[in-house]
């Protein structure tokens, strides 16, 4: 019955790289992560803190729900936006998306 079926021998291991070598795509893969995920994502956050920490009095600025105001009182952790005439809300600071430009809330 050897004829249909072959006799498997023992071979040696296939001979294998360096460890280095053997690491090399999962460094690479992490070089890549990096680069594409983890470096723009902390300058949108060190951006996002810097805007948040130089708002004034009178800017105008978008929350994170889409509401459009103008800033009227700062606080160290809240801020209270104008959203219309006598309509005061007050927020997080870090719930700021955006300051848009002056003229923008009238």
């Amino acid at each position: 019955m050897n004829f249909l079926i072959s006799d498997a021998l023992a071979q040696g291991a296939a001979p294998q790289g360096s460890g280095f070598m053997s690491f090399l795509p999962l460094i690479g893969i992490f070089v890549l992560f990096y680069f594409l995920l983890i470096r723009p994502q902390q300058k949108k956050a060190k951006d996002h803190n810097k805007m948040v920490a130089e708002l004034a009095k009178g800017d105008e600025v978008v929350t994170n729900g889409g509401i459009l105001g103008k800033v009227v009182k700062l606080d160290d952790n809240f801020i209270s936006v104008e959203v219309a005439k006598g309509v005061e809300m007050k927020i997080q600071r870090h719930a700021i998306a955006a300051m848009m430009p002056k003229g923008t809330y009238k």
